[in-house]
């Protein structure tokens, strides 16, 4: 009783009744996770290879195997009041939980690191006047990045509480200035939308679209039972699940869309620039990477928990000092190999899913290891990086399904 007066992040026990949060303090706290800048890119991509129609197809199917994935993890996180940590306790085994705790932990500190660097570098650029280069980063950039580490990992120290205060203030500011912004550059274009979206070589199949709409953010997705634990019901995490995923993925590949077609940037950033709207887009471009930077870090704290058994908090600082030092160095060094990384992730989900729901009921009994589980990752993540047909991800789950179902009955038959 007493760890679940003093842990109002209930590190390593089950959220009781009165941990819960309303529903719309869910919903703006999922909607916060996936406003993600890094999609953005993603969108940028999507409208250099698809036309208007070939776009919304691709977001619609990207975004079902995604609602699917993610609001059974959702689902699963509201149900038993259990982080990702602790439900990979019964599926991996208390010591076999390490290498998934340690895998989310490295892939969400690097994020953390490289988002800092995506802030700190446009805005040294733009408010400063600097010169950045790969080689070179002034000493008022790094202050930059320390200033927003420091902002980022205090909001993410405090928990949930701090998380679900920041959404409420960067969701509505980001959502409808993003909008409005982008909204202008149509009407400053040349050419509607529809017509914009078909210019240039539109060389990428919707099942590709789709396959990059899904690799944006699954890995990320796979962390969402930290956050839906907190949620009233099952029903609730996962509606708030699907809906955010949704609408947030949408705006976000539309702002990199629009961004791209209309001005040639990368994102919204790069819009409000080019409409004079400096310190919007500064305070969008901060607010739209705070709300996914504090998610990260504190799902790194969770894992670097569950691993070396100090709290949580102790766990946020290092990851946020680690990421902060590191971030200049991850975003023009790294990106690629988080990406790798990335494809490691579902297999997780999937075995978790799986565990969940076939040992629905009955006595939890934890083992020291689950190979069958350790397995299935390693395979899974083997198989997502290095077999290019169809979706990376999708066929990393296959196989890691596919691995742990062969173990459990071998295990059975012993």
């Amino acid at each position: 009783m007493s760890n679940k007066k003093t842990d109002f992040d209930y590190t390593n026990v089950p959220v009781d009744k009165n941990g819960r949060k309303s529903n719309l303090s869910m919903f703006m706290v999922m909607l916060g996770f996936t406003f993600f800048s890094a999609s953005m890119w993603v969108g940028q991509q999507l409208a250099a290879g698809l036309n208007w129609s070939g776009f919304v197809w691709a977001l619609i199917l990207g975004g079902l195997i995604l609602a699917a994935y993610t609001g059974a993890l959702g689902w699963i996180g509201a149900e038993s009041g259990l982080s990702l940590d602790m439900l990979s306790r019964r599926s991996f085994g208390t010591k076999g939980s390490w290498l998934p705790s340690a895998m989310i932990s490295f892939t969400q500190t690097g994020w953390f690191g490289v988002g800092l660097a995506m802030f700190a570098i446009p805005v040294a650029k733009e408010l400063l006047g600097l010169e950045v280069t790969p080689d070179y980063m002034p000493w008022q950039g790094y202050l930059l990045v320390a200033i927003a580490g420091i902002l980022m990992t205090a909001s993410a120290y405090f928990g949930i509480k701090s998380l679900t205060l920041i959404s409420y203030i960067a969701v509505p500011a980001v959502a409808i200035l993003g909008t409005v912004a982008m909204i202008l550059a149509v009407k400053h274009g040349d050419a509607g939308l529809v017509e914009q979206f078909s210019k240039g070589s539109k060389d990428l199949g919707i099942i590709a679209g789709a396959g990059l709409v899904v690799g944006s953010f699954v890995s990320g997705g796979t962390a969402t039972p930290n956050f839906t634990r907190f949620a009233k019901s099952a029903k609730v995490g996962l509606w708030t699940t699907v809906v955010a995923f949704f609408i947030g993925n949408s705006l976000m590949f539309l702002f990199g869309a629009v961004s791209s077609i209309y001005v040639g940037g990368n994102d919204i950033f790069e819009v409000m620039l080019n409409l004079n709207l400096f310190y919007l887009a500064v305070l969008v471009l901060g607010l739209n990477i705070w709300t996914t930077n504090d998610n990260a870090l504190y799902t790194a704290g969770l894992g670097l928990s569950n691993i070396f058994g100090l709290s949580k908090k102790t766990m946020v600082i290092i990851s946020g000092i680690i990421g902060t030092v590191a971030a200049v160095w991850l975003y023009w060094n790294f990106c690629g190999w988080l990406n790798v990384l990335n494809c490691t992730l579902p297999p997780v989900g999937i075995i978790l899913i799986l565990h969940y729901f076939t040992h629905k009921g009955k006595e939890v009994v934890e083992k020291t290891v689950d190979w069958s589980a350790i397995v299935g990752v390693v395979a899974g993540a083997v198989v997502a990086n290095l077999v290019h047909w169809g979706f990376a991800s999708i066929n990393g789950m296959v196989v890691a399904a596919l691995c742990w179902g062969v173990g459990q009955l071998i295990c059975k038959r012993k």
